[in-house]
């Protein structure tokens, strides 16, 4: 698309004339279907919700068109008003501002809805399951007028992607106020959240895809290889420099687990039940090899051992089939984790064993409660299997996703004689300690130039002032930044476009 007309576009905002209907992509990863949540009322409610973005000749035609949406997916995306323009990060000056902050803020929009960032690009999901950036489409459209139009001295304030103007500031107040996920704790269930997202009153941000911060799995993939790295210092068997670290997910943050892996020089294993995640993985050079079958992984393990290799390696599977096999076939884990989805457990963010992804899909939204019985009876095997490794001495860690919270939901025997989880989570065990306990905060920093040759010229930087302060550095915390500069150092060779560290802000 040209410039002019890409402009033109975004300077529209909500088109007055109505855009041809979209067919969705299949080759795209689409949010499952939601389990139907709202009343008869209700229903009309969230039309209303729906239509208020559009000038009232338009209503009679689209109520029919949201309405099927609302039916079939369980939400309202507007798929017929997404952009004819390819959403991508591009230079800070390409697209059409009067401040510099405004197209700064356009330009991680776009790269939050990169299809090769974005979970779900369609749903406007960059990770997590439910993780939006905005609700609908005209969120997104209103959004980026907005912006394009916003001059040094205004603010635009959003509540759950829904744009409630621009308001007069000044040049030093914030050009962008953000809330998500508002809830009143007496209503603040899964069922509750489930229902005012459906009605398109609010909608869960996660960390950084609502408040449009994500950069890709790249910015955990330094969390991860920092993780990682400090968790192999943590095991015992420290004569055997061979390390395996078998976990699951590969859809949004869980992508940076094989890359972080490669970095800290660890053989991985990572389980995904979606072929169309691994896929993208493998074409982004995430993962290395892709496996389908349980014997091909165990003799490529065993192969990768023998030989000091360290693929990073994704598995078609369940991952509660690697933990089963790899007991029984007396393949030891040296570190475990897990990464999957579990803040979202009944609505696609974990699989149940002895489902094919398509049918689980169905059941989420046709038969919600027998799929809930079928997760938390997984849950109870997934653990049951990591209970047996740990007892041989696998090093497993809880790493943020409500893992040890959710088997303890379901019954799962994860709680020691003393009433509390046997495994901790990253923080208490390696981040916390390690890094925070110090001060040691994320720093992370984006090439507004979508350039390579700039992205170069920050590691530089980055790497003198790192060297410059680990020569004066105290002997608590040199390992620390020691470990980031190999991230930095490294950060090019394995691909990685975005920079995060931890250390105070450098540039």
């Amino acid at each position: 698309m040209k410039k002019n007309s890409f402009h033109k576009e975004i300077l529209e905002g909500i088109p007055k004339k109505m855009p041809s209907k979209k067919k969705l992509d299949p080759n795209l990863n689409h949010a499952p279907k939601r389990k139907k949540i709202l009343s008869e009322k209700e229903n009309l409610l969230a039309l209303k919700n729906a239509l208020r973005y559009f000038p009232s000749n338009q209503h009679k035609f689209l109520i029919k068109e949201f309405q099927e949406e609302l039916l079939e997916y369980g939400r309202i995306y507007m798929y017929r008003f997404k952009p004819n323009y390819k959403i991508k990060a591009k230079n800070l000056n390409s697209f059409p501002h009067k401040c510099k902050s405004a197209a700064a803020i356009m330009l991680m929009i776009s790269n939050n809805l990169d299809y090769a960032i974005a979970q779900h690009p369609d749903e406007l999901i960059t990770y997590g399951g439910n993780g939006s950036v905005f609700q609908n489409w005209a969120q997104y459209r209103l959004t980026m007028k907005y912006l394009a139009e916003m001059s040094d001295e205004q603010t635009l304030v959003l509540y759950s992607g829904h744009p409630l103007g621009l308001f007069p500031s000044n040049k030093d107040a914030p050009r962008l106020i953000i809330t998500n996920g508002m809830m009143i704790p007496n209503y603040s269930k899964p069922d509750d959240w489930e229902k005012f997202n459906a009605l398109g009153v609010t909608q869960f941000g996660q960390m950084t895809a609502g408040s449009f911060m994500y950069i890709g799995p790249q910015g955990i993939v330094h969390g991860t290889t920092i993780t990682l790295l400090n968790a192999k210092r943590l095991i015992k068997d420290n004569y055997n420099s061979w390390k395996l670290f078998v976990t699951s997910g590969l859809g949004g943050m869980s992508g940076a687990q094989p890359k972080a892996a490669k970095i800290a020089d660890v053989c991985s294993v990572t389980a995904e039940v979606n072929k169309n995640v691994i896929e993208k993985r493998y074409s982004q050079g995430w993962v290395d090899e892709i496996i389908t079958d349980l014997k091909t992984l165990v003799r490529r393990v065993k192969q990768a051992k023998e030989k000091k290799e360290n693929p990073s390696i994704a598995f078609h599977g369940n991952i509660i089939e690697v933990w089963k096999t790899f007991y029984e076939q007396k393949v030891f884990i040296d570190i475990g984790s897990d990464q999957t989805s579990l803040h979202n457990p009944y609505s696609g963010g974990y699989y149940p064993m002895g489902l094919s992804f398509n049918r689980a899909n169905e059941m989420i939204k046709k038969n919600p409660l027998e799929f809930k019985k079928l997760v938390q009876k997984s849950l109870r095997i997934h653990v049951d299997y990591i209970n047996k490794h740990t007892q041989k001495g696998t090093y497993f860690f809880d790493y943020g996703n409500a893992f040890l919270l959710e088997s303890g939901r379901a019954k799962a025997k994860i709680l020691n004689n003393k009433n509390e989880y046997k495994y901790p989570s990253y923080v208490q065990d390696i981040m916390g300690p390690l890094c925070f306990d110090y001060g040691f905060g994320p720093f992370r920093w984006i090439c507004a130039s979508n350039k390579k040759s700039d992205l170069d010229k920050t590691d530089i930087i980055a790497t003198k002032v790192l060297e410059k302060i680990i020569k004066s550095s105290s002997e608590n915390i040199r390992q620390q930044l020691e470990d980031n500069l190999q991230w930095i150092k490294s950060a090019k060779k394995k691909q990685t476009c975005c920079r995060v560290t931890v250390k105070n802000p450098i540039c």
